[in-house]
């Protein structure tokens, strides 16, 4: 079952409290998402969605929005991007044959899909670091364990692992860039822990080397992230206004979640729009933590 799937059976078994499986919305619901899940090829559209269930298109816009958390386009367009992923991974057709699998008119409709839900081209999302050499590493550091990965530009990875974690903390990293090659130096990786952590290492005249790896949207929000400095924070909605991008703070927090490297681009400065913590990637404990410590060194 799919991450879509699941989602939309989540929210039916939520609202199955007040509709019981035998009434008509819940009917409703799912012809459509039969429908489209067998039908996603030809596209269809929710005036022929409607048809073939039987309501107007606004009703049924209001009522599978209201039960599956997302409109009935949406749900379309979620399907789509499983299957393209699919083919373009685990069976590597190439783009034009893909985009006409999927029922589309052409590559720029799935470059459009990928760029719109996953901030990235489909071509960016196929070669996955295919051609990199990442080294890594585990050391100690002032937040647990720190995973260090780096090519050889320089640190493209920094993560954190909680005693015991370490494997998962890799395969989490690993999974970013599955068509790198990754080879365990900790010697190679020792000397980017002593210049992240000791301050007396930090020098606007000796930079520390940085390889952001990630589709153009997301350098674009990380770059904007080094900006902000050290013992201060901002908003998303902040983020997205200084890539030009006002309307965009959902795919910045999508962006700034996907941020390699810790700390160093700190995505733990950025909060929610009531000035809430939101989500960390490496736990919010730790997110305090690091906030905590460069208050008290700021």
């Amino acid at each position: 079952m799919n991450m879509l799937a699941e989602i939309t059976e989540a929210k039916l078994a939520e609202t199955a409290i007040d509709v019981t499986p035998e009434g008509s919305d819940y009917e409703t619901v799912r012809q459509v998402i039969e429908l489209v899940t067998l039908d996603y090829r030809n596209q269809p559209t929710l005036e022929a969605i409607a048809a073939e269930i039987g309501q107007s298109p606004t009703q049924l816009q209001k009522l599978f929005t209201r039960w599956a958390g997302l409109s009935p386009k949406a749900f379309l367009q979620a399907v789509t991007l499983d299957h393209a992923k699919r083919l373009l991974g685990k069976e590597e057709l190439p783009l034009l044959e893909a985009s006409y699998e999927l029922g589309l008119s052409g590559p720029g409709r799935l470059h459009d899909l990928f760029v719109t839900h996953e901030a990235m081209s489909p071509g960016e999302w196929k070669a996955r670091g295919g051609g990199l050499t990442i080294r890594y590493g585990f050391h100690p550091s002032p937040f647990g364990q720190a995973l260090v990965m780096a090519t050889e530009r320089g640190l493209s990875g920094l993560a954190f692992a909680d005693l015991g974690g370490e494997t998962a903390a890799f395969e989490d990293m690993a999974r970013r860039w599955p068509n790198a090659q990754y080879v365990h130096d900790q010697e190679a990786t020792a000397p980017f822990i002593r210049r992240i952590f000791d301050r007396s290492q930090w020098s606007a005249d000796q930079p520390l080397k940085v390889v952001l790896i990630g589709t153009d949207f997301q350098v674009r929000v990380w770059k904007s992230l080094l900006k902000i400095p050290f013992g201060k924070a901002v908003t998303y909605s902040h983020v997205a206004n200084d890539i030009g991008q006002p309307t965009a703070s959902r795919a910045v927090g999508a962006a700034i979640g996907a941020n390699p490297i810790s700390f160093v681009v700190p995505c733990h400065r950025a909060l929610g729009k009531s000035g809430a913590l939101t989500g960390y990637h490496w736990g919010l404990t730790r997110k305090r933590a690091i906030l905590g410590w460069e208050a008290g060194n700021a």
